[in-house]
């Protein structure tokens, strides 16, 4: 039976992470072009860059918790990618912001990022994409040493304060940011090295459930009386030939 990393290949996973990140912003300027938007559009616009970036960052916030729990290294690859995207989708998002709500009025813009505070966060989470963003190459993980993996641990920053953007923007019902802040929470706490070494411990059992056993294996071989005297039979004429 094919198993995950046999059917999610690492080329796989990686040509539906470009498909699935660039899907949204395809439809959205298919439906600015077709007229489709809603009677609102630049809430239509900014609602539908604000989400893909949250889904995005939650997605590679995912992907070192998936590898823990069910060694799927092949999906590893994609972190970086969902990672970009997201911080593109939130530079949509801001520039949206800035341009569409406020046309570039930078002292209206000052004043709307600095007295509401889901603008606030939401530009703290871009200035902490935006460094990561640009150290995501090989080279600068070779520049930066063991100073990289510290500073790109601020993505679980970012993905909190992506979630008290979206928290404190909606006016009404929350509880789909709740769901998502419980999201990444439970992804941080993957990250504490007790849950993270329970994880590891969890999978080695149950992969060692899943093997088969000694007795298994051994249940198709003659008992142990019958098997010396077919041992010097093979031998004895593998020496007449």
């Amino acid at each position: 039976m094919p198993t995950l990393s046999g059917l999610l290949t690492k080329n796989r996973i990686l040509w539906l992470t470009h498909i699935g990140a660039l899907t949204p912003l395809a439809l959205l300027i298919w439906d600015f072009y077709t007229d489709n938007l809603t009677v609102n559009p630049i809430q239509d616009i900014t609602f539908r860059t604000g989400k893909p970036a949250l889904v995005l960052l939650v997605l590679c916030l995912a992907v070192t918790p998936l590898n823990t729990i069910f060694a799927w290294r092949e999906i590893v690859p994609a972190r970086k990618w969902l990672g970009l995207y997201a911080w593109g989708y939130v530079s949509i998002h801001f520039l949206i912001f800035i341009g569409l709500d406020y046309g570039f009025s930078w002292g209206l813009i000052y004043e709307a990022v600095f007295e509401k505070r889901y603008a606030l966060v939401g530009f703290t989470a871009l200035l902490i994409l935006t460094p990561l963003a640009i150290t995501s190459t090989k080279g600068w993980q070779k520049r930066l040493g063991k100073r990289w993996k510290r500073l790109h641990q601020l993505i679980y920053a970012a993905g909190l304060l992506g979630v008290f953007h979206y928290l404190w923007l909606v006016k009404s019902d929350v509880r789909e940011p709740i769901a998502w802040g419980v999201v990444v929470l439970l992804l941080l706490v993957a990250r504490i090295p007790r849950v993270r070494k329970a994880l590891v411990g969890w999978r080695t059992r149950l992969t060692a459930k899943s093997a088969p056993t000694p007795a298994a294996q051994t249940s198709g071989k003659r008992p142990s009386g019958l098997s010396k005297p077919a041992a010097k039979g093979v031998s004895a004429e593998s020496g007449h030939q």
